[in-house]
């Protein structure tokens, strides 16, 4: 004869079960946490290598070079055409001022075209800001010297300069390219300090550093210095900003700035400008003196054989 269960022998099965239920959901419900947390850590390792990696192919030694071939080179070779012609104008009142500024907008027209198709990487964005710079310099310059063309010869040649120097194209030209100037060089301090930890490209300093301070900076810190320093005094000149570093040291070592008790780099380096007392060449030519063991990217205006 079967045996019917009793009321407490069934609430004991239904709980067994409920139980049995319970602990499965939990079960299951423990391995989509952890599975969602180990996902999360992945994840999460993984945007973290990625930024490393972007950081890591920051400012890299060859993105500087080619940048110095594809677009530097080709915005210099413009700046030394126009200093040349103002050279020019100066020493030869006979000089045809009104066809050598068509010529120099057609340059920088030129130079313009060719710079622009240089491929920046995005993971270098001064490098990106320098190029639409010196994009931008390029045409201010065309369309300022294209608008002064017809009236240049008028006058002698310090009249269409004052003129140049107070137009808005020429002005703006001037800014964009030393804020292009400017990134450049602080292109090669990031990539330095992607090189040696214990150079600091994030601190900030002005050209009110004093001479002792300044003294101890690396030489790619020392160059953006006076890289801020050229855009401040909106100085555009034959000579780059480590022509103007090499100046500054040469000056200090020379017992000059403690005799005239000058307190500040941008002291010197105002000085020195206003006496056109920095050459084209001066790095190079002061470079084994001062700066054997500084850390330099392979550029051709540090290195010129290579």
């Amino acid at each position: 004869m079967e045996k019917r269960l009793t009321r407490t022998d069934l609430m004991l099965a239904l709980g067994f079960i409920f139980l049995l239920i319970v602990a499965v959901g939990a079960f299951f419900y423990g391995v989509k946490i952890g599975t969602e947390r180990t996902e999360a850590r992945f994840e999460s390792g993984g945007e973290t290598a990625a930024v490393r990696q972007v950081s890591a192919n920051a400012y890299q030694q060859q993105d500087l070079v080619s940048f110095y071939h594809t677009v530097f080179l080709p915005y210099r070779e413009f700046i030394t055409e126009w200093t040349t012609a103002k050279q020019k104008w100066l020493s030869d009142p006979t000089a045809d001022r009104s066809a050598s500024l068509k010529e120099l907008a057609k340059s920088a027209n030129q130079k313009y075209d060719a710079a622009k198709v240089a491929y920046i990487p995005p993971v270098s964005p001064l490098l990106q800001d320098a190029q639409v710079a010196y994009l931008k310099s390029l045409k201010l310059f065309a369309t300022g010297f294209e608008a002064k063309a017809s009236e240049a010869n008028e006058g002698p040649a310090t009249a269409l300069l004052n003129a140049l120097a107070s137009d808005a194209y020429y002005t703006q030209a001037l800014e964009q390219g030393l804020s292009a100037q400017e990134n450049y060089y602080e292109s090669m301090l990031r990539w330095a300090a992607t090189v040696d930890p214990d150079i600091d490209a994030e601190s900030e300093l002005d050209t009110m550093v004093d001479l002792a301070r300044w003294q101890t900076l690396p030489l790619v810190r020392r160059n953006l210095l006076t890289a801020e320093f050229l855009a401040d005094q909106r100085e555009l000149s034959d000579y780059m900003p480590h022509d103007l570093t090499a100046r500054i040291d040469a000056f200090i070592a020379s017992g000059q700035a403690g005799k005239m008790k000058l307190k500040s780099m941008g002291a010197v380096g105002e000085l020195l400008t206003q006496t056109d007392a920095v050459r084209d060449g001066d790095f190079l030519q002061l470079k084994n003196r001062f700066y054997g063991g500084q850390l330099l990217p392979q550029l051709p205006f540090f290195f010129p054989d290579k």
